[in-house]
């Protein structure tokens, strides 16, 4: 690997990757869908995204299917209450809250959710330093 080399999250659905990624960029400001490219059956090939400036890539897994995880998770920094609560309320329907949100040592807000897909976020509003 040179310098160059860019590590980008990879997620894999089963089924609902054109449908995650057009409701993930709507979340979040900053957001685009760059491509998609469809197998013969309609669903995602390989499908590149921003959120909040940040690449992702996904797919749609026809052949397996590997769940998500709470191991690995989209850890999000929120620059106000109103956004944090926005992004909950958003991400825990028809999801679960695995922590609810609420105050922290280290955050003002914190949560973890996973997605009605089966994404885990973890939606944290740093506390402010003094």
């Amino acid at each position: 690997m040179n310098a160059s080399s860019k590590i980008t999250t990879f997620l894999m659905f089963s089924g609902q990757a054109e449908e995650a990624i057009r409701w993930y960029t709507s979340l979040f400001a900053d957001s685009a869908i760059q491509h998609v490219f469809y197998q013969d059956n309609g669903k995602v090939l390989h499908a590149t995204f921003t959120l909040n400036g940040q690449t992702f890539m996904a797919i749609d897994n026809t052949s397996a299917y590997h769940a998500f995880t709470p191991a690995i998770s989209l850890f999000v920094d929120c620059e106000t209450t109103d956004e944090i609560a926005r992004l909950f309320e958003a991400l825990s329907t028809e999801g679960e809250v695995l922590m609810p949100l609420a105050a922290s040592p280290v955050s003002q807000q914190f949560a973890w959710v996973q997605d009605r897909y089966g994404v885990n976020w973890q939606l944290n509003l740093p506390k402010k330093e003094d």
